[in-house]
């Protein structure tokens, strides 16, 4: 009876310490999600930095520098490289890059509430690769939460609503790289070999000599290199902080997917642009007011409230995805034992 007794206590205590990660991972995400952008903003508007690529170089670079250091000092421990990781960590990388072509060229062509209406069927597309990749099922108030976020984007962008075909384009393929990256995360997540450091790591490292090399050819890395702010102490303490947030970024976006589904990781980064909007109607004073634009985003707020009640309360049994027992098993493959 003892012996019962302590292995009931243990898992609850598991199942405590899961539903504490989940909350605790899209609060991390979420957070981490708006500092970057801070930062970013900074860097490329009140010091004009003319390379966003190049930035995302110097944040691939710091995600592979920490994550080899810290294998080689037995503090994190992933698969070393041989001819199995390409196979392995597809398709990540090329959804990786086609997610960041595609947001690039949906900006350019469109305005930003459309642009907000259109990314928000990231959402959408997320669930249903969800349900047809991974076999996830939803309850039908997690479908309603989210039908409203989407909802709410398209009142809230209603009165400035314009056609651009090559626009609608673009950013539609960015919504589909987006919802494809993050279930196909969530799947090598599963795969004990790689776990959460490997996926991270190996994804930066094939991604980065291709970006450096498009870099190179468009022209964008001879303007990073010549930049004269690089003789800036200020400079270099934002860039080199946007470095290590982006590993920072990166890491919130796998420990969100690993304790919840890709969905929640989609929904918290969709409302976190949410909150961003709703923070400049009092923050900045670029924020025009429109009781359409303003009722809006009140819904996708409220949608979003809904979801995060449902997910983190406990009544979404697709959100049940990680076992103790599982959460046991990776953190003993994924750190050192003596981290856990």
């Amino acid at each position: 009876m003892e012996t019962k007794e302590v292995e009931r206590k243990t898992l609850n205590d598991d199942m405590e310490h899961t539903k504490f990660m989940r909350f605790f991972s899209a609060v991390f995400y979420a957070c981490s999600s708006f500092f970057i952008i801070v930062v970013n903003k900074s860097i490329l508007t009140q010091f004009k930095f003319p390379s966003f690529m190049f930035l995302g170089i110097g944040q691939m670079t710091a995600t592979i520098i920490i994550l080899y250091v810290a294998k080689m000092n037995k503090m994190i421990h992933f698969q070393d490289f041989d001819k199995s990781i390409p196979g392995k960590i597809f398709p990540l990388p090329l959804l990786y890059v086609g997610n960041h072509v595609t947001g690039l060229g949906g900006t350019k062509k469109l305005s930003l509430p459309m642009f907000t209406v259109l990314r928000k069927f990231t959402i959408l597309l997320t669930m249903i690769m969800e349900s047809r990749i991974l076999r996830k099922t939803f309850p039908p108030s997690l479908v309603f939460s989210v039908l409203a976020i989407v909802l709410g984007a398209v009142v809230a962008a209603s009165s400035d609503l314009s056609f651009n075909a090559e626009g609608y384009t673009f950013v539609l393929l960015n919504d589909f790289f987006t919802a494809a990256s993050g279930v196909y995360t969530k799947k090598k997540l599963g795969m004990e070999e790689l776990g959460k450091y490997g996926v991270l790591f190996y994804n930066a490292f094939i991604i980065i000599i291709p970006t450096v090399l498009a870099s190179a050819y468009i022209g964008d890395l001879q303007k990073a290199l010549a930049f004269e702010g690089w003789l800036s102490f200020t400079f270099i303490f934002y860039f080199l902080l946007s470095c290590i947030m982006g590993f920072i970024l990166m890491y919130s976006i796998i420990l969100c997917s690993f304790y919840n589904t890709a969905l929640t990781t989609t929904v918290v980064g969709a409302i976190k642009n949410v909150a961003v909007m709703y923070i400049g109607m009092f923050v900045g004073g670029d924020y025009i007011f429109s009781w359409t634009n303003f009722i809006g985003l009140n819904i996708c707020i409220s949608a979003g409230l809904m979801y995060s009640y449902i997910t983190f309360s406990g009544g979404s049994s697709s959100e049940a995805n990680v076992k103790p027992s599982e959460v046991t098993a990776i953190h003993i493959t994924d750190d050192h034992p003596e981290k856990t």
